[in-house]
């Protein structure tokens, strides 16, 4: 559709000045930086009074929440380190590592 007044220009000429460059957070566990699909991952449990966020890919959270209960979750807290020191979560962090910011896959269920 054409504009009505002459004095505008084309539409291509229509651009946004304050474009800012998109800053793509890291994830919490891993460290890469998060893809299109982003989780926002509560590090202790809504249920054991959490209420902070942190941004996570798919796989790393449901790695997490496959690995770890509730409990063991408060326990850590905030602190990532905590949970890398399980040898689990470290040869998954490790195998991750080199894999593209969107790539999941399907994980083992948690074997109680």
């Amino acid at each position: 559709m054409a504009r009505k007044h002459p004095k505008h220009g084309p539409y291509e000429d229509v651009r946004d000045e304050d474009e800012t460059p998109v800053i793509v957070p890291p994830c919490w566990l891993c460290g890469r930086p998060v893809g299109k699909t982003v989780i926002e991952h509560h590090p202790v449990p809504k249920s054991r009074g959490g209420r902070d966020t942190v941004p996570m890919h798919p796989i790393c959270q449901q790695t997490v929440i496959t690995t770890f209960t509730n409990s063991e979750l408060q326990r850590a807290g905030m602190d990532a380190g905590v949970l890398l020191e399980n040898p689990a979560i470290r040869k998954f962090v490790d195998w991750v590592a080199n894999k593209d910011p969107d790539f999941n896959a399907t994980l083992a269920k948690k074997q109680r």
